[in-house]
């Protein structure tokens, strides 16, 4: 078996609920079934569930708490991430998840049935397609700024209500400030390295990388 939940999640956010607990323990079941069926999360990495994809994504909730009714985009979310684990972690708010490849979207729409998310739901759609406007657009490892941030500018409210203003966030790794020089002059870009917030090895030279459109 690979990294726990109780030396990962539990590790970093130690004020869960139980139901929060129930849902996030339930995961790697889930997954582990889907894997069996489809290729959701590469087979030599779902020991590393736990760490790998749901550590990654709560991170976002270590830079910002979402306010209570803050919507929000999983664009690109593959097999539900950052979207599942945040959904769990911030009961009021909306989260929406879309990925242009349907078997993705197949599991993603199983897990949140099983889990029993009321606060989610997921769509077979492109962001080109999609008409809706959130607070935020979250995107894990999607494509690069200078493709992203187009395709986000369409989705984002012109309605703020938490903290720093809507925009995209977004989980990346590699040299993400020549990426963000890409865009120009036009966008403020937040960088923050994860290290800084978890302690473990894999999160070295990985970002959230927070972008106001």
């Amino acid at each position: 078996m690979g990294v726990s939940f109780e030396n990962t999640v539990l590790k970093y956010f130690d004020d869960l609920s139980d139901q929060q607990i129930n849902q996030l323990q339930a995961l790697d079941g889930l997954y582990r079934e889907w894997n069996q069926k489809v290729n959701v999360i590469s087979r030599k990495d779902i020991d590393s569930l736990y760490l790998h994809h749901v550590l990654h994504s709560l991170s976002i909730a270590k830079y910002l708490q979402f306010k209570p009714e803050t919507t929000i985009l999983d664009l690109g979310t593959g097999g539900g991430f950052p979207g599942i684990p945040l959904s769990i972690l911030f009961p009021e708010c909306r989260f929406h998840l879309i990925d242009g490849k349907a078997k993705k979207i197949k599991v993603v729409q199983d897990i949140i049935d099983q889990l029993g998310l009321k606060n989610a739901s997921c769509a077979h759609q492109r962001s080109e397609e999609h008409k809706n406007k959130y607070h935020f657009v979250l995107a894990r490892a999607v494509t690069h700024f200078e493709r992203l941030v187009p395709l986000c500018q369409h989705l984002i409210s012109k309605t703020h209500i938490n903290y720093i203003p809507n925009g995209l966030i977004a989980l990346k790794g590699g040299d993400v400030e020549a990426e963000i020089k890409t865009l120009g002059k036009n966008f403020d870009a937040e960088i923050i390295p994860i290290s800084r917030l978890y302690e473990e090895e894999y999160f070295d030279e990985k970002y959230i990388i927070y972008i106001q459109i």
